[in-house]
């Protein structure tokens, strides 16, 4: 930025009696400043300890231009300081402005002592986020994309936004190809878009929109088999943690139980609760912030073919079920056990997932 120092003319007023008296300009601007950001030029100046309330005129020509024209007024200043922001400017022009304060009954002027000269570039935002990614977790959302908005060397920031009915809503900025949602609620459905922005404020067009809707989840979950502990072979998928999922295993409520026969272990659905038989191999239940890069888990629940069999259990696999929540609409709940033992009686340990949203399959994160 350059700054040109003005002329300043005196200025006299005639008396009825042939002198001259000597007007006061009023108090000009402090330390005039500009730059451009987004799309547009950024004007601020300090007020004199003179300034007596009196509105500025802000002035403006493009670089090679011989008079300078006038922009605004500007008549709201705060906390000793103006601010005025030029909109209607072209890309790769340099533009010079001043500004002046403007005393009401002579029209006087006191203009700063030098203008200042702002470029304004191309608007050459950053590339858009692609890859994006939402993963439900409980009463959370984490988005992840990939980081190619970083490969622009002017880049600064990504901005989250959520996608609404109404209106979006930005939700915040981060530096990094991921973002934490913790406002999400268990059962609620919500939309997010992403965009790169660079140090000049340019933002790119938004990513294509992803769904997301969060649902409980549990690590660790024990529960024995019905031929060694009944009453804590059952299980029931809950919406809360204030609520027991391991139950009796002949419970009418249960979704399933385990049990144990000729060193095997088996899921055995409850009362009008459904098993997938199709299993995968997975590294985790989900693969949310922290995950391994490698990480593999089971992204949607499939929405037919659901059996009402025994199902070997076998670690390391997600399993799918398809059970009745407690208004009797149907939901899914995914299961991954990590652990079979006896101490003494047969148990297993297992994460697990469960959608609140009635008929939505969205359980876990994608594969990788």
């Amino acid at each position: 930025m350059r700054y040109w120092l003005l002329g300043v003319a005196a200025a006299c007023l005639g008396g009825c009696d042939g002198r001259l008296t000597m007007v006061d300009e009023p108090a000009p601007p402090r330390n005039l400043d500009g730059d451009y950001f987004n799309r547009g030029v950024d004007l601020w100046w300090e007020l004199d300890s003179q300034w007596d309330g009196e509105a500025f005129r802000v002035y403006g020509k493009r670089t090679g231009d011989t008079e300078y024209f006038f922009i605004a007024e500007v008549t709201s200043c705060a906390q000793g300081g103006c601010v005025y922001r030029d909109i209607n400017v072209s890309p790769k022009r340099m533009y010079e402005y001043y500004v002046a304060s403007v005393d009401p009954e002579t029209g006087m002027e006191g203009a700063s002592p030098y203008s200042v000269e702002v470029f304004v570039p191309l608007p050459d935002p950053p590339p858009i986020p692609a890859e994006v990614d939402a993963v439900a977790l409980d009463d959370a959302v984490y988005l992840r994309w990939d980081d190619n908005g970083a490969t622009a060397e002017d880049f600064s920031v990504y901005r989250v936004y959520q996608d609404g009915a109404d209106e979006d809503y930005l939700l915040g900025e981060t530096d990094s190809p991921a973002f934490l949602d913790i406002l999400a609620e268990n059962g609620k459905t919500a939309a997010y878009y992403v965009t790169s922005v660079d140090v000049q404020g340019h933002e790119s067009a938004a990513s294509r929109v992803v769904e997301s809707t969060p649902r409980p989840d549990y690590t660790g979950e024990v529960a024995y088999t019905y031929q060694g502990v009944p009453e804590s072979s059952g299980f029931r998928f809950q919406e809360s943690d204030d609520h027991d999922a391991v139950m009796d295993g002949d419970d009418a409520d249960r979704h399933f139980r385990i049990e144990y026969d000729d060193g095997r272990y088996w899921f055995v659905p409850g009362p009008g609760a459904y098993i997938h038989p199709t299993r995968k191999k997975t590294s985790a239940l989900k693969c949310g912030p922290g995950a391994d890069p490698d990480c593999v888990s089971w992204e949607t629940a499939p929405t037919a073919g659901y059996l009402s069999e025994d199902l070997q259990l076998e670690l390391g696999y997600t399993y799918m079920f398809y059970v009745p929540g407690d208004d009797d609409k149907m939901r899914y709940g995914a299961v991954r056990p990590t652990h079979t033992g006896a101490c003494p009686n047969h148990f297993s340990i297992f994460d697990w997932a469960y959608q609140t949203q009635a008929g939505n399959p969205g359980l876990s994160p994608p594969e990788g």
